[in-house]
């Protein structure tokens, strides 16, 4: 049953999850306080590590995901439910495009799904930063300095400004964040 439920649950997420991987996590948050598979503090470490391996973030952390509550047949059930539905829709516009491509409506619906899309994703950046850099913080301003990991915080300013100053392999950051995190923490 459980299988199945993964199957189900990682569906419909691939189904609404429009913008990419990122766009996921909005929906296995909701998936940790409705079903109690993980904690939102292991969802942030599957993205972490996610974004850490090759591939695309949303499959990783599905199969990440589908491993942690079921094993390998979990992470089977769920990768194959998240990517499904974009499969199903790729053949089908594939199949429609030229149709539809010069469509007013079509094009319309675009011009809204994208900054909505954006701004799902920049919701789950600002909720990342909240989980990363600070502690059980419950959004509440004046909670925000008392619960501040300022090790976190230099960590996540440094790579803020080294990601847009250097344009070094991803891997570099990877193994760098390693080492500081390793040397804050002794």
């Amino acid at each position: 049953m459980i299988f199945l439920q993964l199957l189900f649950e990682f569906f419909k997420t691939g189904l609404f999850a429009i913008g990419g991987g990122l766009a996921t996590v909005p929906f296995l948050y909701e998936m940790s306080d409705r079903l109690g598979w993980f904690t939102k503090e292991f969802l942030s470490d599957m993205i972490a590590i996610s974004e850490s391996t090759p591939g695309p973030i949303g499959v990783n952390v599905a199969t990440y995901a589908g491993y942690a509550v079921a094993g390998i047949f979990g992470a089977v059930c769920s990768t194959i439910g998240l990517v499904a539905p974009s499969v199903i829709t790729i053949l089908i516009i594939g199949k429609m495009f030229d149709k539809f491509k010069n469509n007013l409506y079509v094009e319309h619906a675009l011009y809204g799904v994208r900054p909505a899309t954006t701004g799902m994703i920049a919701s789950v950046a600002l909720g990342l930063i909240g989980s990363a850099v600070l502690n059980d913080f419950n959004g509440q301003i004046q909670t925000v300095f008392a619960s501040l990991d300022v090790r976190a915080a230099i960590l996540f300013f440094i790579f803020l400004i080294l990601t847009n100053k250097l344009k070094l392999h991803p891997i570099f950051y990877i193994i760098l964040a390693g080492i500081l995190g390793a040397l804050l923490k002794l």
